[in-house]
């Protein structure tokens, strides 16, 4: 089986339309949408985008906490009863943990509390939240960030995903038009988009320096 986990969209439909392209080129059993898809400059087109494609959504925080004018109360209700986690393959799939949106865990966190926030699993997790990838194993247990589509913090401009191919993840980035992902973000009316173009589309975000800032808020 072939799952797509595309993570941490955050309302930005200008980064994920070409990952969409590359998976429909790749050909995928199943796309996993895993939180964090709304919460950014356009959450509504984002949503209809992601409704044309047969794809599974479970909820993040920015799903769980949402309030968005964009979107109807309806919708809104809709995000916040997704579920947490979703199977594919023996493969568990959640936003930060299994019971929670919100725990941080990044390239570096120490073995001790990584097996502390994810006791008693076993076997592959692909988590997001934090927006940089990282293939981890502790004891039995396989870790892995799928990275951020929308707001990646990895050094390089670009939307961060993962291939799992018959449960073995492949982390993989998708280029982007950055002058069109700076025009769509700025024409949104989005009150972050100047200073969110200048600071991560126009440069990239330092991986190191970001989990740094994750590590001291754990």
């Amino acid at each position: 089986m072939r799952v797509a986990a595309l993570y941490d969209v955050h309302a930005m439909p200008w980064a994920l339309e070409p990952v969409l392209a590359e998976v429909a080129e790749l050909g995928v059993d199943a796309i996993v949408f895993g939180g964090d898809f709304v919460g950014g400059p356009s959450a509504a087109v984002t949503l209809e985008l992601i409704r044309t494609v047969d794809g599974t959504m479970i909820r993040g925080n920015a799903e769980r906490d949402v309030d968005d004018d964009q979107l109807t109360h309806d919708q809104q209700a809709e995000l916040k009863a997704l579920p947490l986690s979703v199977r594919f393959d023996e493969v568990l799939y959640c936003h930060a943990t299994p019971s929670a949106e919100d725990p941080i865990t990044t390239a570096i966190t120490p073995d001790d509390e990584i097996t502390e926030l994810f006791a008693g699993i076993e076997g592959t997790v692909v988590i997001g939240h934090t927006h940089h990838q990282f293939d981890r194993r502790v004891g039995g247990l396989r870790l892995v960030n799928a990275g951020s589509v929308g707001m990646a913090y990895e050094s390089h401009v670009a939307a961060y995903w993962a291939l799992v191919v018959d449960g073995e993840p492949e982390l993989r980035h998708t280029e982007l038009d950055l002058d069109r992902l700076a025009a769509g973000i700025l024409a949104s009316g989005w009150p972050q988009a100047e200073e969110f173009v200048a600071e991560n589309v126009r440069v990239a975000i330092d991986r190191d320096e970001a989990i740094r800032y994750f590590e001291g808020r754990r």
